[in-house]
């Protein structure tokens, strides 16, 4: 399928999409910031720990699942260490594997962020659309990650 140039009007779409996802992000940055004193990075790593069985996630997983580089996961996980947010652990059954564990203050940090941060995000996104918009966002999100991740489920 050949593509043609992008045309004034499409450049105005992107344009105006890209910026709004960017000060959309920024937004949260700020909020999870005031609010719970956890980075969007932090709240990432420390929700993804939140969910998974038994608390932890081997580190590789972790990545695997944001998305990140090894060296980004490692150095988030150190910060976050040192602030008593997470821990790690060897694993029993693989010398070369490590858990990323959340802590009683990591799981107080994340459960703390979710109320606000939900709210936020309804506000900020859920409410300027309606319901046969929101259907559009996800069918368009995914056919867009579709692109870009052909194999990946995206429900």
């Amino acid at each position: 399928m050949e593509h043609s140039a992008i045309s004034a009007h499409e450049w105005d779409v992107w344009h105006t999409f890209y910026t709004m996802r960017r000060q959309l992000d920024l937004e949260l940055e700020r909020q999870l910031q005031r609010d719970a004193g956890v980075s969007g990075a932090d709240y990432e790593v420390l929700a993804a720990l939140l969910q998974a069985p038994n608390r932890r996630v081997r580190i590789r997983e972790l990545g695997r699942e944001l998305g990140w580089e090894k060296s980004r996961v490692s150095h988030q996980l150190t910060r976050m260490e040192k602030r008593g947010l997470v821990s790690r652990e060897n694993c029993d059954t693989d010398a070369r594997g490590t858990w990323a564990i959340i802590t009683p203050n990591g799981r107080r940090a994340v459960l703390g962020a979710m109320r606000d941060h939900g709210r936020t995000i309804r506000e900020l996104f859920f409410d300027v659309m309606t319901d046969d918009e929101k259907d559009l966002v996800l069918d368009i999100s995914r056919r867009v990650l579709g692109r870009i991740e052909p194999t990946a489920d995206h429900a």
